[in-house]
């Protein structure tokens, strides 16, 4: 998960340890996050839509790009979007680029993100529910 928003990510990672026993990479920057997705393969790509220097759909693009040219192909996982700015114009627009699984508005209620994570990655599933 890459967001600017430190405490976000504290909460957000601690909510899916806890609730999906998974294993959750975070960052709040947008560099250090591309430098792990060509190190480590990933079942899911949760992204800030709008942050400093890199958006999100720019980092998305830039992954599957690397993805495609390496040997061999890697599949891209699905991305969900968070924003803060969810009904602009394009935002709507990335959820019909492929790859992209959905976006979900700030603020959010975690069982929501939880909904979101689940519907784009099947095989995850809920210990505890929040």
């Amino acid at each position: 998960m890459v967001d600017d928003d430190v405490a976000l990510l504290r909460v957000v990672r601690e909510a899916l340890v806890a609730s999906l026993q998974c294993e959750v990479d975070t960052s709040p920057k947008p560099e250090y996050a591309f430098e792990l997705a060509l190190k480590k393969k990933y079942d899911l790509l949760v992204f800030d839509f709008q942050m400093p220097m890199i958006d999100g759909a720019m980092l998305f693009f830039l992954i599957g790009k690397v993805y495609q040219n390496s040997q061999p192909v890697r599949e891209v996982p699905p991305l969900l979007l968070i924003s803060g700015k969810a009904e602009e114009t394009r935002a709507q627009e990335l959820l019909k680029e492929p790859g992209v699984a959905g976006l979900v508005a700030k603020p959010f209620a975690i069982n929501r993100l939880l909904e979101k994570i689940k519907a784009a990655v099947p095989a995850i599933r809920s210990v505890t529910s929040f």
